[in-house]
């Protein structure tokens, strides 16, 4: 028996980049630091929100790559001669990546009681009828 993807099947002409689309958010992960929520805020609006933190802007950067939204956050300076009797606020570096659809752009950033807002928007899609000519061969 064959397996069928999305990018062998008769019917589904050109959705191979769909299926490479999918397997990058399935390496991405969505587990782990630091914890994060996506919200739908209107019909094409979403706003991502992570927890971070102990980090400022400047620990803080966020690229578009390759239609993937990555959010870095470098370790704050360590503060010499402090002394913890118990740590549980955790400050490590870390990386977070969200793929992308065509169409969504990140619009905005901001940071905010220790949470970092990032807005996304989806233009709207195009409705184009196109009439196509038959030729005689």
């Amino acid at each position: 028996m064959t397996k069928l993807t999305l990018g062998t099947h008769p019917f589904l002409l050109g959705f191979d980049q769909l299926e490479r689309m999918l397997e990058q958010a399935e390496k991405s992960g969505t587990e782990g630091y630091p914890p994060f929520n996506i919200e739908q805020v209107s019909e094409r609006a979403y706003q991502i929100t992570l927890a971070v933190a102990g980090f400022s802007q400047d620990d803080l950067s966020l690229t578009v790559e390759d239609r993937k939204l990555v959010v870095r956050g470098r370790s704050p300076k360590k503060e010499e001669g402090r002394v913890f009797l118990h740590r549980g606020i955790a400050a490590r570096q870390f990386m977070k990546s969200f793929v992308l659809a065509d169409g969504v752009e990140v619009t905005g950033a901001a940071t905010e009681n220790g949470l970092l807002h990032i807005d996304l928007e989806r233009a709207e899609p195009e409705k184009i009828v196109k009439t196509i000519q038959i030729r005689q061969g």
